[in-house]
């Protein structure tokens, strides 16, 4: 039976056969097994075999499939397809051996055994060529298997992050820091929590009139908004330095121009010309965030959450392609006053979606914040993260966190970390799908943890229970270790500290299993203290650290809004005026560009009246002097008004001095009426 016979009964046509090759070596056996059974003189069985030899080159050619093989995978697959030919052929015809296919074995062995050694010195040659090729990419030679230290070492030095601690490694930071796409998206929370159609809702059959945007990942623009043309704000690459890439932003030469018009129009303390300013000007930055917060205190916060969504389109519209947001390797320096209103849209964004019931999307932006500056941290997000990992409920990744960052950072200091670790452990053992051993482990880690934690910040406990609304026992408010004393004796930078945590934190403490174990804890914290623990006297000791705050906490409380938190500013911080668009500034700020001076006449001498003329006219000056114009007629006619004003001021004195106010008569007046003062 022929080869096309057989192809016709196994309905395959010609070069659509299987690309294994094991299966067509398999065809050819069955074809020679049928051919030499059909095919009974020897004669013929010498044609048989050169006419399987042709069709068996024929297949290998019309496959064109099979050309794009690799040599090692043809040299493997060869040899044992032809031992199972010959196996095969040796079993059927076994009987019908002639001395014609004794005289061709040896020739078609030796043919088989020059393919076979070919290919194995084709698959020799490449393997040969594929190790010398191997080089590392700096041009070196590639360093050897067996030195595990030093290939470390290579990845670290490729990809790991600038630390304080070299123990700590850069693939641990990395993990920490990382920040995922679809997290960013606040629908994907909001879909896992009601479902897609609650979420979408009409959004299918607007997205068909929907006009053409760039697309972005932290935020979704909208139709209502203006169209967008770039505002004059781009992103350069400063340096790249052990795999971490610093960029900043640049504000071109009509940017600055609109950035002047914009601190004249606070100067002003006039909302209207900052809403006139961005309807020239939608797109700018400062104003957005600015009339954002005029708009939350109004309590309008879909139009304000909308102008913080507005300024983060601009802004990823600007980056450079090179900025990662979920890497956790593109740095901004907060020094720079273009780069602080990236920052401050980002937090504020954070917030709005932590308002709007999603915390497991803060937590992405609360770490991609951190990852921009992870060793300064100029917004202090330490003092929050944990709050929104308690919130999602990410109780694994805080326990990492302080893991990884507790060598250099020293988290164990900060009154949040030390209680929301606890927590985190406290709500590991409660959950149902752990081993009762492991609940009991998670279950002691808690209790050591709080009752260390109470040890060393003791005023958290009773401002905690009167916010949650529980009345502590009298053996609790009466004791000296968690007593007034205990929040009077503190420093004012850990008074902040824990202010801002119980103001910010208490809603988690609130639940009746929480409640429970952390009565149970203060009484084991008040047996140590009355036993004269050494812990409680090394936990005093360490207080002396807290001497004064850092600026970052000062900036992390303005912009946290929690009242107890804000009445415990230092009267430094609280004197000064605090702007929503850049709260207070570094004091080594970098500034690209400054602005042009405008000459304010000092008022600090001057009297009320003067003050109040100047109210009036702008161009008053009481002591005469000449406002420096380009033109001299309006320096002349300044001059002239200021005489006239001073003559106005002198005849006012004048007029003030000469009143005399009449005295009310006297009981001893003879001439006073009776019924007049009655």
């Amino acid at each position: 039976m022929s080869t096309r016979a057989l192809r016709r009964l196994k309905g395959k046509q010609r070069g659509q056969e299987a690309l294994d090759l094991g299966d067509l070596t398999l065809e050819d056996s069955s074809e020679e097994q049928l051919d030499s059974a059909n095919v009974s003189p020897p004669s013929n069985s010498k044609n048989s075999s050169r006419k399987a030899k042709k069709n068996k080159a024929q297949k290998n050619v019309s496959n064109i499939y099979e050309l794009i093989g690799d040599a090692d995978n043809e040299a493997e697959k060869i040899s044992p397809d032809e031992e199972a030919e010959k196996s095969d052929g040796h079993k059927t015809n076994g009987s019908e051996k002639n001395d014609i296919k004794e005289t061709e074995e040896p020739d078609i062995k030796q043919e088989e055994t020059s393919t076979k050694s070919l290919c194995g010195d084709r698959v020799k040659k490449k393997k040969k060529k594929k190790k010398t090729k191997v080089t590392s990419e700096d041009g070196q030679e590639a360093v050897p298997n067996d030195n595990i230290d030093l290939l470390l070492q290579n990845l670290e030095q490729s990809n790991g992050l600038s630390l304080q601690n070299e123990d700590c490694s850069g693939s641990d930071r990395r993990s920490v820091l990382h920040v995922e796409h679809r997290n960013l998206n606040p629908e994907t929370e909001l879909k896992r929590y009601f479902g897609a159609r609650a979420v979408q809702g009409d959004q299918r059959s607007r997205q068909r009139n929907r006009q053409f945007h760039r697309s972005t990942w932290m935020t979704n623009p909208k139709d209502s908004w203006p169209r967008f043309s770039r505002p004059g704000i781009s992103m350069t690459l400063l340096q790249s330095k052990e795999g971490v890439q610093y960029f900043t932003f640049e504000h071109g030469r009509q940017y600055q121009q609109v950035q002047f018009k914009f601190l004249d129009a606070v100067e002003s303390m006039d909302p209207n010309n900052i809403v006139a300013l961005l309807q020239l000007n939608p797109y700018h930055i400062d104003s957005l965030l600015q009339l954002s917060d005029v708009c939350r205190i109004q309590e309008d916060q879909e139009m304000a959450r909308d102008l913080i969504e507005r300024a983060l389109y601009s802004f990823e519209c600007a980056c450079h392609p090179l900025f990662s947001l979920t890497s956790g390797t593109s740095r901004l320096d907060y020094l720079r006053t273009e780069n602080r209103a990236f920052y401050l849209a980002l937090y504020k964004h954070m917030m709005f979606l932590e308002k709007r019931g999603c915390p497991r999307t803060a937590l992405e932006y609360c770490k991609l914040i951190l990852s921009l500056d992870p060793d300064a941290d100029p917004l202090c997000m330490l003092l929050l993260i944990d709050f929104l990992t308690l919130r999602s409920r990410e109780y694994q990744y805080l326990l990492q966190l302080h893991e990884d960052l507790e060598v250099h950072r020293n988290l164990c200091l900060l009154p949040n970390f030390a209680f929301s670790t606890a927590l985190c452990h406290f709500h590991l053992s409660q959950q149902e799908d752990v081993n009762p051993e492991e609940s009991e482990k998670e279950k002691q880690k808690a209790d050591q943890m709080l009752q260390k934690a109470l040890i060393m910040f003791p005023g958290v406990l009773l401002p905690l229970l009167d916010l949650c609304t529980v009345q502590p026992d009298a053996t609790v408010s009466s004791h000296a270790f968690f007593g007034p004393k205990s929040q009077i004796g503190q420093p004012p930078a850990l008074a902040e500290l824990t202010a801002l945590y119980v103001g910010r934190t208490h809603s988690m403490w609130r639940e009746a299993a929480v409640m429970f174990w952390l009565e149970e804890t203060v009484k084991e914290v008040l047996r140590r203290v009355d036993a004269k623990d050494p812990l409680v006297d090394d936990c005093q000791n360490k207080k002396q650290r807290y001497k004064c705050a850092p600026r970052n906490i000062h900036r992390h409380v303005l912009l946290s809004e929690i009242k107890e938190a804000t009445s415990s500013l230092p009267l430094e911080v609280t004197s000064q005026p605090v702007m929503g668009f850049d709260p207070l500034p570094p004091l080594d700020s970098v500034m690209s560009y400054t602005r042009p001076e405008r000459q304010h006449v000092g008022a600090a001498n001057e009297s009320t009246l003067s003050l109040f003329f100047r109210s009036l006219l702008p161009n008053f000056n009481l002591q005469g002097g000449l406002r420096q114009e380009d033109d001299m007629e309006v320096a002349r006619a300044g001059q002239e008004l200021n005489q006239e004003v001073n003559r106005l001021m002198a005849a006012m004195r004048d007029m003030l001095a000469n009143i005399r106010f009449q005295e009310p008569p006297r009981e001893d007046n003879p001439y006073r009426d009776e019924e007049e003062w009655d």
